[in-house]
């Protein structure tokens, strides 16, 4: 695979998801599946954003780990309409975060911000080797931009097999 490659991924079978690795972390991608308001809390206010079926659901696990927690929270969001919390900048907690999530049409992986902290859902916390990938859906693909050599991205059936855990 070149640096900086694209890749297109049409509507994938139920039961999966799409799995985006590198040697040291990685990202699980499903779809949303359902039309549904995403309440999204700070500590300013609560506010919500419409999530369409074709939206993604995106866990980021920027240190690695297993992928059962990042698959649960995944299904917390998309199937229970669990809403997400944002950390203000700076809180104590956000380094304990192993896994982060986003939700919409577009999200953009990077580096650069604090796990927990970002309310706007166009943009996740990620290692850097997955820094810069941006994920787009539409109706009928979802696009990977952007992935640096050495990544690689599938969809994969459920369930993943854990990658050894917190060490």
């Amino acid at each position: 695979m070149t640096k900086n490659s694209d890749m297109e991924f049409p509507g994938w079978p139920s039961g999966s998801v799409l799995l985006i690795e590198g040697s040291a972390s990685f990202l699980v991608v499903g779809l949303a599946g359902a039309r549904f308001p995403l309440c999204i809390e700070t500590m300013e206010e609560e506010y919500c954003e419409t999530v369409d079926a074709h939206h993604l659901i995106a866990v980021s696990a920027p240190e690695g780990g297993d992928y059962s927690p990042a698959l649960m929270l995944m299904e917390l969001v998309r199937s229970y309409r669990f809403p997400l919390v944002v950390l203000p900048r700076n809180h104590p907690g956000s380094r304990r975060l192993r896994y982060v999530v986003s939700a919409g049409p577009e999200i953009l992986l990077s580096c650069g911000i604090s796990r927990g902290t970002h309310p706007e859902q166009h943009l996740l916390c990620s290692s850097p080797e997955l820094a810069g990938i941006t994920l787009l859906a539409d109706e009928k693909k979802v696009t990977v931009r952007n992935i640096p050599s050495g990544i690689t991205a599938g969809v994969r059936a459920l369930p993943l097999h854990d990658r050894g855990g917190v060490e």
